[in-house]
């Protein structure tokens, strides 16, 4: 018989997978930080840094106010634990993850669905690549501007040189990778070779089908309980692929078929998801972060229509640009807009709304996680505007520290 869970063991099997169900340390370690990125598989990457660049966020989420240079040093150290490259979007992955992903490198090569453009370029632009390769392979690590090639940015391709294109094409086609990055986030490219560690580097690249299935098996312990179209979602993969790897997982004993309460779709649990009985996290969520990035399943969990406001015109918004959701024990309760104000030295919340889950504590359970935040940014305190039905209260609790 397949199981049937209640929406609230599904939801708590999902925080648990998540890391919601460990308590922070009390003083966030480089042990700490690999063990949330191993358990989650992937951070993902976004320029926008109206409070943090997103990849910093869900680990400030699940472990507090760690030393921020700790990621940087596993992401773009001397000896990086992590690789960029189109996970879910753009992603840091731990190192292993890496020839698991060469079949989405040598469709990029081929041109395969959304690849399309990035094979057309290098093939159109062939010369214009070769130089590019010789240059970093000469000169060594280089970013697009270094290179001194080609065009300056023009319309389409989001206003990209030409040089940006062919380096951004030969990192998706997994010619070049990341080196580090500089200052202003600018990536630096250098050739795999030069910077994955040998034994990652010279690894037989397993056959897609077997590439697929470890990728599922590692969302599956990412989120605990899930739909296929969830398991899909986690490294963005062709449905028929999916939906294969899937049936093979169940076969094999890997994914286990349950039913959730409430669910349309059927479930697939990890055998080992924890099931804990109460989840007692308090979290702001970056609007990228692990937990939420699928919309339809955080509505599915957690009851809350999600959506990221950033491209809709300011006066259309609902509740702000940079949305963190606020994560109270198992329930998203209340949404705040923020932004890191670091001329003025203040975490501003320029609106605060409550969800229909929010109950007395919120604001004192919100305000503590604010100047939690303020404090890891390095901004001196927190400023309310009277903006949103939960700003006064919050207001309130800030003002009373």
């Amino acid at each position: 018989m397949v199981e049937t869970l209640s929406h609230k063991q599904a939801r708590r099997i999902a925080l648990a997978a998540q890391g919601f169900a460990d308590g922070r340390p009390a003083q966030p370690t480089r042990r700490h930080l690999t063990a949330v990125i191993e358990r989650l598989a992937l951070l993902q990457i976004d320029s926008v840094n109206v409070v943090s660049r997103s990849h910093y966020l869900p680990l400030f989420s699940r472990l507090g106010a760690y030393p921020r240079a700790l990621l940087e040093d596993l992401a773009w150290g001397k000896k990086p634990t992590l690789f960029e490259y189109w996970g879910h979007e753009a992603s840091l992955m731990p190192l292993d993850l890496q020839p698991l992903l060469r079949w989405r490198m040598e469709d990029a090569r081929n041109g395969v669905g959304v690849w399309k453009g990035v094979a057309g370029f290098l093939a159109g632009h062939r010369p214009f690549i070769d130089k590019a390769l010789a240059a970093i392979h000469e000169r060594g690590p280089l970013s697009a501007g270094e290179l001194g090639l080609g065009e300056r940015g023009q319309s389409g391709w989001w206003g990209w040189s030409e040089a940006k294109r062919a380096t951004e094409c030969l990192f998706w086609a997994g010619e070049l990778t990341t080196a580090t990055r500089r200052g202003t986030f600018e990536r630096v490219y250098d050739l795999p070779e030069n910077v994955l560690p040998k034994a990652i580097w010279s690894a037989p690249t397993p056959s897609r089908e077997e590439a697929h299935r470890v990728l599922l098996r590692r969302a599956a312990r990412a989120l605990g309980v899930a739909t296929e179209r969830d398991l899909r979602d986690y490294f963005r993969m062709g449905v028929a692929d999916a939906r294969r790897g899937v049936a093979q997982l169940v076969q094999s004993g890997d994914l286990v078929p349950v039913e959730v309460e409430g669910w349309s779709q059927p479930a697939y649990l990890a055998p080992d998801a924890r099931r804990p009985r109460k989840i007692t996290a308090n979290a702001l969520l970056s609007p990228f972060d692990n937990l939420i990035w699928f919309r339809d399943r955080a509505e599915q969990l957690f009851d809350v229509r999600i959506r990221l406001e950033i491209y809709t015109p300011a006066h259309k918004r609902t509740h702000g640009y940079y949305v963190l959701p606020f994560l109270q024990g198992e329930a998203i309760t209340a949404r705040v807009d923020l932004k890191a104000d670091r001329k003025a030295g203040l975490l501003r919340v320029l609106s605060a709304h409550r969800e229909p889950t929010a109950d007395a504590a919120t604001p004192s359970a919100l305000a503590a996680e604010l100047r939690l935040m303020a404090g890891w940014l390095g901004l001196a305190g927190v400023a309310i505007a009277a903006s949103g039905d939960l700003s006064s209260a919050l207001a309130a609790e800030i003002g009373g520290h």
